[in-house]
């Protein structure tokens, strides 16, 4: 987005160093950036980092809900889903994405063209992930993101991108199995970051488009 000519928000919960290793590379590059401190799964941390963006630049034009976390579980090991890790995962995944739409929504009421992109998963196309609360949370971010393009139209387009495997930390010590999943898919490659990001910035900038979810799963689920 910064590459598009976007000034750009990073915000962060825990990895200070990279956000702003993001926002230098930003601006080096003759960019506009600023990165955030707020849990997205606290309302109240994520209206004062929305009013600081809005103070920040007066405007807000886009908004990628991207913060997730997981748990690597045995995928049929019920007894292993415990009452902490539900809250956990479904306060950050899918509370989190609401909070952050509804603290965004009347400020980019203001702007036309504004949009919405919620990073979902293709486990929760498929039911099947790291775990299988995390399966559950991204099929209710898709859900949510069904139901938020229906409730901000026609002012604000709210989609959904839902990435197979990536090659991001996330795999760390899950290399083999990353291997494994890559020579079963059509495409026989795992999506990168960057295929991520190109994908999300399509979303943005189309005008006939909300309300869908847009598998980049290298064919996964073909």
């Amino acid at each position: 987005m910064a590459e598009a000519g976007c000034a750009v928000a990073v915000i962060f919960a825990h990895s200070a160093d990279d956000a702003h290793a993001t926002v230098d590379r930003i601006r080096k590059r003759g960019g506009d950036a600023l990165a955030l401190r707020a849990d997205v799964s606290d309302n109240a941390q994520v209206e004062a980092m929305t009013a600081a963006v809005v103070q920040h630049w007066g405007r807000l034009d886009y908004l990628v809900n991207n913060a997730a976390i997981t748990r690597q579980l045995p995928f049929d090991a019920l007894d292993c889903v415990t009452d902490a890790i539900w809250d956990a995962l479904f306060a950050v995944n899918l509370k989190g994405t609401f909070n952050c739409c509804r603290a965004a929504a009347p400020y980019l009421r203001r702007q036309s063209g504004s949009a919405i992109v919620n990073v979902g998963s293709i486990a929760g196309e498929t039911g099947h992930g790291s775990s299988l609360p995390y399966a559950v949370s991204k099929a209710a971010v898709h859900g949510l993101t069904r139901s938020l393009a229906r409730a901000l139209a026609p002012e604000i387009r709210v989609n959904g991108i839902a990435p197979g495997a990536v090659a991001t930390r996330w795999w760390s010590g899950y290399e083999d199995k990353m291997r494994q999943l890559s020579g079963t898919l059509p495409l026989q490659r795992i999506s990168t970051p960057e295929d991520v990001a190109a994908a999300i910035h399509l979303l943005l900038d189309a005008p006939s488009i909300t309300g869908q979810i847009l598998r980049a799963d290298n064919g996964q689920t073909l």
